[in-house]
């Protein structure tokens, strides 16, 4: 007897059928869920530590720029045909109908931020390559674990070809809005 094996096949989603999902309620309301790579993924829950810090986060950000930015927290950022993560925190170029007809994409990005404890290596490596492919021009990660603040910068390929680790006493100056320079201890 002769059997054939066939081979397990991942079925990949694009955009247009992610949103067909969503729109169709297929996934509990209160899940926490990215498409990835044409991949549906389960993000772990957001603890304490990681909200209050996207809290700060956002009041720092709302106050310094007021009307240069929209503030996003946790909003779809779609990234070609087969991704759209939910960053943690994004400085958007305004547009006049705040983004209410379509998702941001890469271009509209001023500054995007992860917040990470469990999710370190991930940000670290997945989020970090899809965001440089993709031309976020600035990337930082709050790393809670190492009390440290990464920033990725000049997106080239799979990465970026700067990368700095900032802690309490030093600053930041935005490369996109060169007037914003923040106490890295403000955020951390």
């Amino acid at each position: 007897m002769n059997s054939a094996i066939a081979p397990v096949r991942k079925h990949l989603t694009d955009i247009h059928e992610w949103q067909r999902l969503g729109e169709a309620n297929i996934f509990p309301p209160d899940s926490r869920i990215e498409l990835i790579e044409g991949e549906i993924l389960e993000m772990a829950p957001i603890g304490f530590n990681h909200s209050g810090h996207l809290k700060r986060i956002i009041k720092l950000f709302s106050k310094l720029t007021q009307d240069a930015t929209i503030v996003s927290a946790q909003d779809p950022l779609q990234l070609g045909d087969l991704s759209e993560p939910e960053p943690d925190f994004m400085l958007l170029k305004p547009v006049d109908d705040f983004y209410s007809s379509r998702h941001p994409n890469a271009s509209d990005v001023l500054l995007l931020i992860e917040i990470a404890e469990s999710s370190l290596s991930y940000d670290q490596n997945q989020k970090l390559r899809l965001y440089a492919m993709h031309g976020v021009a600035e990337y930082w990660l709050l790393n809670l674990n190492d009390n440290c603040l990464e920033v990725y910068r000049e997106p080239h390929g799979e990465t970026y070809a700067q990368k700095n680790t900032l802690r309490a006493g030093d600053s930041v100056t935005l490369t996109q809005l060169p007037d914003i320079t923040i106490p890295v201890s403000s955020i951390l």
